[in-house]
């Protein structure tokens, strides 16, 4: 069986653009009233989305890499090389280094992507990375560069990128197309192909989805003119097996109409989510505007704490227990907060007992 670099005609993709024409279109239509909204929102409020989602697309890219982060430490870090104002956490060495990714994202969206560049995304992934031969440059190694699942003895590889001594030369090609591509094709299917090169390419030792899905981000931005504002990872993370499933089948060949087309649909869900969150945003506005001078601190650090989980809100629902842990109140206190929050119209109630759980009365 051959992959896709091994083809002769590699790295020249073929798929059926006509499929494609629907999600082109409504990823331009989504994408202007994504930015309508964003521009209507107060400056405060642009600041909020720009940080949580952000920090979504932060967690979650990582997340499918099997790292699991600090949100708070994240968000912190985002809005510090953003140059906002931000609490003092610092996080560790690898939510430092997405922070640092996503802000780069943020504030050069229209940046030509360069050798250089992604060298530099590398270094702030792995920064503190001692397991690693190579960072911040491509791969070097002679072993085959794999990727494989199952017990030592019965594994099976799914895939098996060009051996290091070609790197140089695919990931010249692949920039100079990438640069050079703009014009060239609508942008959905201009960041899928990329997504689809570059990871077929896999130029670094570790860290190629999470650079390879920031790519995608660039030429969704770059076919918008502005922000993409499509939380792209986000929305993968929670098609996980569908995602592994799409890249390994489009591997194994030179036609990416499958992949095209699954991709397509990822990005457009990833802008509904985005306008989930922006309506989300006014409507804590709203909530907040209206529960103002009636609510005391305990309440308030409550209800800023739920809000700051996004629009899925606390897994689970806020219990009591919660919230006594969060404002170190008593359990008779705790329940006379809660049920004057219910009665305000800020949470709903659902269950009984023990099971008694509180949600933002937001829709």
């Amino acid at each position: 069986m051959k992959w896709n670099w091994q083809h002769q005609e590699w790295p020249k993709v073929s798929f059926d653009a006509s499929i494609l024409e629907r999600h082109e279109a409504e990823f331009l239509k989504q994408g202007g009233v994504l930015l309508g909204a964003f521009k209507h929102l107060k400056p405060a409020e642009e600041t909020e989305l720009l940080a949580d989602t952000a920090t979504s697309e932060a967690l979650t890219t990582s997340a499918i890499e099997g790292e699991v982060l600090n949100r708070e430490s994240v968000r912190s870090s985002i809005l510090r090389h953003l140059g906002l104002p931000s609490a003092s956490r610092q996080g560790n060495s690898r939510e430092e280094g997405i922070a640092r990714l996503m802000a780069d994202l943020l504030r050069g969206r229209h940046d030509e992507l360069t050798h250089e560049r992604l060298w530099r995304w590398h270094e702030m992934l792995m920064d503190g990375r001692s397991s690693l031969a190579t960072v911040g440059a491509y791969r070097t190694h002679p072993r085959p560069m794999q990727i494989v699942s199952g017990p030592e003895g019965r594994k099976v590889v799914h895939f098996e990128a060009p051996p290091s001594e070609r790197v140089p030369q695919e990931m010249d090609a692949f920039l100079d197309w990438f640069n050079g591509s703009e014009r060239d094709l609508p942008p959905i299917a201009r960041a899928g192909i990329a997504h689809l090169y570059f990871e077929s390419i896999h130029p670094f030792e570790d860290g190629n989805g999470r650079i390879g899905r920031a790519i995608s981000e660039v030429a969704l931005a770059q076919g918008l003119g502005d922000r993409s504002l499509a939380m792209l990872a986000t929305e993968i993370e929670s098609r996980q097996t569908e995602y592994y499933a799409a890249l390994s089948s489009a591997s194994r060949g030179l036609e990416a109409t499958g992949w095209l087309t699954w991709f397509a649909d990822v990005v457009l869900a990833g802008q509904r989510r985005t306008l989930k969150w922006i309506e989300f945003l006014i409507a804590k506005a709203r909530l907040l505007d209206a529960v103002r001078g009636k609510v005391n601190q305990r309440q308030e650090k409550v209800l800023l704490r739920i809000f700051r989980e996004g629009p899925s809100g606390f897994e689970g629902g806020l219990s009591a227990g919660n919230y006594q842990k969060i404002t170190g109140a008593s359990p008779a206190t705790a329940g006379r907060d809660l049920a004057e929050l219910v009665e305000l119209g800020a949470l709903r109630r659902t269950g009984k007992g023990k099971g008694t759980r509180y949600w933002l009365a937001v829709e």
